[in-house]
């Protein structure tokens, strides 16, 4: 009994040695600096400063190999404090959000077939291109939703996914989650979007959806300077909005929306603040 308590001491001994050896001889030293930035980032290991996560972006950002501005969760405050910490100029990125280019939910967009698969966007897309007759509809299943780690995304009872201008940090995981490239990231600033993502002709998008683009261009004859046409799809010139904003209410399919006032149809987010738009 003795001989094995003594044995056992032994071996206890000599791991705890052998432990403080190791953890002197291939200690790895973290610059201070690192764990302060760290500190200050939020936390959320969103991806979009292009590392895994807030902590290798902390370690770049000691190591002097990324600017302080690629935090969108953080926002300026936190470029601010970044910048402060590392003794360099903070330059803030434009501010930017996810805005769906869709409204053609259930009600409005037809579908090829009826879809009973894994409740993806990108399984589904993967079946037939998709349930939607349209190539670059809204799927509606929820894949950026729940992509989304600032409950930024909510999805319409008729299945359309709307982003909040409030609550969306410009984090990209979404646009990452989305197979039909349906999200984009646009300027915080401009409020006025074609929300269409389809280039086919304006006969084929009418057969397919009530409130899509199908390239009439009267938006381009009422406000010339305000928007162009890509393909058969008009889009909004950046920096165009107010004039632009005087083609919504002439849009015959009612596809460009303002904003400012208020989300597509069925959206239970309430009307962005002036200063979020």
């Amino acid at each position: 009994m003795v001989t094995a308590i003594l044995c056992l001491g032994g071996i206890g001994l000599v791991a705890a040695v052998a432990l403080g050896v190791a953890a002197r001889y291939f200690a790895v030293e973290v610059d201070p600096r690192e764990q302060a930035l760290l500190e200050l980032l939020p936390g959320v290991n969103c991806g979009a400063c292009g590392y895994p996560g807030c902590s290798g972006y902390a370690k770049a950002l000691a190591a002097g190999e990324v600017p302080p501005d690629r935090c969108p969760p953080g926002g300026a405050a936190v470029v601010a404090q970044l910048a402060a910490l590392l003794g360099v100029a903070a330059t803030a990125a434009e501010a930017q959000v996810a805005v769906v280019f869709c409204q053609g939910d259930d009600r409005l967009a037809q579908s090829k077939y009826q879809y009973h698969g894994l409740a993806d966007c990108t399984a589904a897309q993967r079946l037939a291109d998709g349930p939607k007759q349209c190539p670059g509809g809204c799927l509606g299943l929820g894949s950026c939703a729940r992509a989304c780690p600032f409950g930024a995304i909510e999805m319409t009872v008729d299945g359309l996914a709307v982003i909040s201008r409030e609550l969306c940090t410009g984090c990209r995981k979404c646009v990452a989650a989305c197979p039909r490239q349906v999200i984009r990231m646009t300027p915080r600033a401009a409020t006025v979007h074609v929300l269409c993502n389809s280039h086919d002709a304006g006969a084929v998008v009418r057969k397919y959806c009530a409130i899509g683009c199908i390239a009439c261009q009267i938006c381009v004859k009422t406000a010339p300077d305000a928007y162009r046409m890509e393909e058969r799809l008009a889009v909004v010139v950046e920096g165009q909005d107010a004039a632009a904003a005087a083609a919504v209410a002439r849009c015959p399919t009612h596809c460009i929306r303002d904003f400012t006032a208020g989300y597509p149809e069925g959206s239970r987010f309430g009307a962005p603040r002036p200063e979020a738009a």
